[in-house]
């Protein structure tokens, strides 16, 4: 890594090889970009590393933590793929990891008889409490020597692409629809 005109990190190798695809020359939302998916990978390679050890794949933790979070309503499968942004596939799968290691369950939807709703077990609330000291501390260690306002500030920055993307996608899918349909 290095330092900019501003002290402010980059990486000169990434700035390099974005150069060829700036315009301009202007390569700062692609560094912006590369940086965000080597943060994203440094993260998911902690948590991996701490979920996996204890069987468990990073995307099941996800889904774990989540019906954790939900309580005795459960989540409906639905609702879980979209808030983790994966296909409802995806969740079926990790629900069915889930179910077959007695963390999680599939009880019947009390507001509609056709739906489940994936619910916490005793079993998965026990798994989640083991979890959250390790966790604790490697999300210390990894954000060590950050301000509360810079973590705010990281928070906001990576919920806004976020919500790039989505307007992205929901506009792409308008008009593929537009495609299909003519």
């Amino acid at each position: 890594m290095s330092t900019d005109v501003d002290g402010l990190l980059f990486d000169p190798q990434v700035r390099s090889a974005m150069a060829e695809f700036a315009v301009d020359g202007d390569t700062l939302r692609l560094e912006a970009a590369a940086a965000a998916r080597s943060a994203h990978n440094a993260v998911e390679r902690l948590r991996a590393h701490g979920s996996e050890g204890r069987g468990l794949s990073a995307g099941a933790l996800d889904v774990l933590a989540r019906l954790g979070g939900a309580g005795e309503a459960g989540v409906k499968p639905g609702e879980l793929a979209r808030a983790a942004g994966v296909s409802p596939r995806n969740v079926t799968g990790l629900l069915d990891t889930l179910e077959h290691d007695g963390l999680a369950e599939r009880v019947p939807d009390p507001h509609d008889r056709r739906a489940v709703v994936g619910r916490i077990t005793p079993a998965g609330r026990a798994w989640l409490d083991d979890f959250r000291v390790p966790t604790q501390r490697a999300m210390s260690a990894v954000f060590h020597g950050f301000t509360d306002t810079e973590l705010s500030q990281l928070r906001h920055l990576c919920l806004r692409v976020v919500e790039n993307q989505q307007r992205i996608a929901a506009h792409l899918e308008a008009g593929a629809g537009k495609e299909t349909s003519g």
